[in-house]
């Protein structure tokens, strides 16, 4: 196996998740400056198509097809069959995105192979191994950590990295599972439920117009909603406007929701509290409005437009709509 691999995700639809493509990219470059060979795997019902994508961004990549996981939960199949592939008292680093399924996959390899995890990096390094920057407290502090042995799993953010192809396209390996039959219990998935919304996930929208407690209430967002149609983009919230039943949960930005990287973050009646932030602080321009020109987020905006947001939202819709009219 190589030093540093990499685990592709799959989409419902059979491509490569977006998130992956990030992580490899991340993976690549840390392979390059170390001088250590990287690679990918995808385990799939059919991997074909996802794995001809991860190629685009690593010199390598292994096809496991493997039909148990269109029909179990793909964390513990995968887990399986990538510690089947490995070799024993070789240096290995294993890379995947810390969304749910990468969270669930890296606790299944954890538990199966004996590795450490380290989660949520926000970047990494590499001395003598992965070095790993990490956000705590909130995000009112980053830290650095590296693995103590020579194995380890690391789970990258959503959106901290630019996905960049590699100059030239990879191989793609197809290779039966190995192992025999699988060995944890035959969890059936009974029903997968995908939620209504966007036509794009909030986490790839190019604009995001988000609200905040001093949206009001529900009618307050359907000035957002509004304002985010007339600009293309995806709606957004914060923790406060979900625990108050304004929005879904998968609309949340933030410490414990979603990290976006739009190029327009329009913020509405947030304050801009830590939390919040490091859920879109690296977003390309940032223009919030807000009463309080005191308001946190007036550190960090591009552009703050002090106002009553009833007031200057309707001013912002008309021009636009007179604009695309």
């Amino acid at each position: 196996m190589a030093g540093l691999w990499v685990l592709g995700e799959v989409t419902a639809d059979g491509t490569l998740a977006r998130i992956s493509t990030e992580v490899a990219t991340l993976a690549r470059t840390l392979a390059e400056a170390a001088g250590e060979d990287v690679a990918g795997v995808v385990v799939a019902a059919d991997p074909t198509a996802a794995a001809a994508e991860l190629a685009t961004y690593l010199p390598r990549v292994l096809a496991v097809s493997e039909s148990a996981a269109g029909e179990r939960p793909w964390s513990m199949v995968a887990a399986e069959r990538i510690a089947s592939l490995r070799e024993p008292d070789t240096k290995e680093f294993m890379f995947v995105g810390a969304g749910p399924d990468g969270r669930d996959v890296a606790g299944a390899l954890s538990a199966t192979l004996g590795w450490g995890v380290l989660g949520n990096a926000l970047g990494a390094s590499w001395d003598g191994g992965p070095v790993v920057e990490m956000s705590v407290f909130g995000g009112k502090l980053t830290t650095t950590s590296r693995f103590t042995g020579p194995t380890g799993i690391v789970t990258v953010r959503p959106n901290v990295v630019t996905a960049a192809p590699a100059k030239k396209a990879g191989s793609v390996e197809v290779v039966e599972a190995a192992g025999g039959d699988l060995g944890q219990p035959a969890v059936r998935v009974a029903e997968r439920v995908v939620e209504a919304g966007t036509a794009a996930p909030i986490e790839e929208a190019r604009v995001i117009v988000a609200g905040g407690r001093g949206v009001g209430g529900p009618d307050g967002f359907r000035l957002v909603e509004e304002i985010a149609a007339a600009l293309g983009g995806a709606v957004g919230a914060t923790r406060a406007a979900v625990d108050a039943g304004w929005i879904p949960y998968g609309q949340q930005i933030g410490q414990t929701g979603k990290i976006v990287k739009p190029q327009l973050y329009l913020a509405l009646g947030i304050s801009g509290a830590i939390q919040h932030k490091v859920g879109m602080q690296t977003a390309e321009t940032i223009v919030a409005v807000n009463r309080d020109p005191d308001a946190p987020i007036a550190d960090f905006a591009d552009l703050v437009v002090i106002g009553d947001l009833f007031e200057v939202g309707p001013a912002l819709l008309a021009e636009l709509r007179a604009r695309s009219g």
